[in-house]
């Protein structure tokens, strides 16, 4: 019998069965602040804030792909934009849509792929979002060309990842994972980091025009995070489809 996790990694090439599954064991205690996803809430409100200091929201038609249990995306429909969030972690979804009965807000989850929504909503979206996921899918090129498809002429896409250097190994995977066991061991592989220059070819070749790179610096003993020059361990970019 198949799980939920391989049932859609089956369908979906660009899908790693064993990512979904892992987050997934995270989804009962994804909204607690001090729980395994506790950097993902440190981190939320300088990626909600560096979204909305450079996009119109709104009212604007957002996607947040990779949704996770739905912190970046109550924080974008708090900002007043119409929030589309995807994410194949059917255990995620359940939990997100779960938190809305807390927030009083309205945000439309599915358990979907990056490559159903580009086919079925096709330039739609003013605003894509996809934090921290791109290093966790077999092939990072696919899915940025799922999200530039989705994004209408003049639409805005915001991601994040972690870059590949030794800086970004010893904070993400020796600290993180095995000194202060903020993270699971196995959340992060060294391979999958990629440099922002990666990235920035790759959204080039889907016609995608970069506007900015920053840093996001994360101190997890004072749990302070905030906008940095430093790109060397965990970034945050701005591209924009051509109108």
């Amino acid at each position: 019998m198949q799980t939920n996790a391989n049932a859609n990694a089956n369908a979906n090439a660009n899908v790693s069965a064993e990512e979904i599954a892992r987050f997934e064991k995270l989804a009962a205690r994804w909204w607690d602040p001090d729980g395994e996803s506790r950097p993902l809430h440190d981190l939320n409100p300088v990626r909600s804030a560096y979204v909305a200091g450079r996009a119109n929201l709104r009212g604007a038609k957002v996607v947040d792909v990779g949704c996770g249990g739905g912190l970046l995306s109550e924080a974008l429909a708090r900002a007043g934009a119409n929030v589309t969030a995807i994410d194949l972690g059917a255990k995620l979804i359940e939990i997100a849509k779960l938190h809305l009965f807390e927030s009083n807000l309205q945000v439309d989850y599915r358990v979907q792929s990056s490559e159903e929504l580009a086919a079925a909503e096709h330039e739609s979206f003013d605003v894509v979002c996809c934090m921290e996921m791109i290093e966790h899918v077999p092939d990072p090129f696919v899915l940025i060309r799922d999200l530039a498809a989705m994004l209408k002429p003049g639409g805005q896409l915001f991601l994040s990842t972690l870059n590949r250097t030794p800086a970004a190994f010893g904070a993400a995977i020796v600290g993180a994972e095995y000194l202060m066991r903020l993270l699971p061991r196995g959340t992060h592989h060294y391979a999958q980091f990629l440099k922002p220059s990666e990235v920035a070819t790759m959204l080039r070749h889907v016609g995608l025009e970069l506007e900015d790179i920053s840093g996001l610096a994360y101190n997890p003993l004072t749990r302070n995070a905030s906008l940095t020059r430093n790109t060397a361990v965990n970034y945050v970019l701005a591209a924009r489809k051509p109108a």
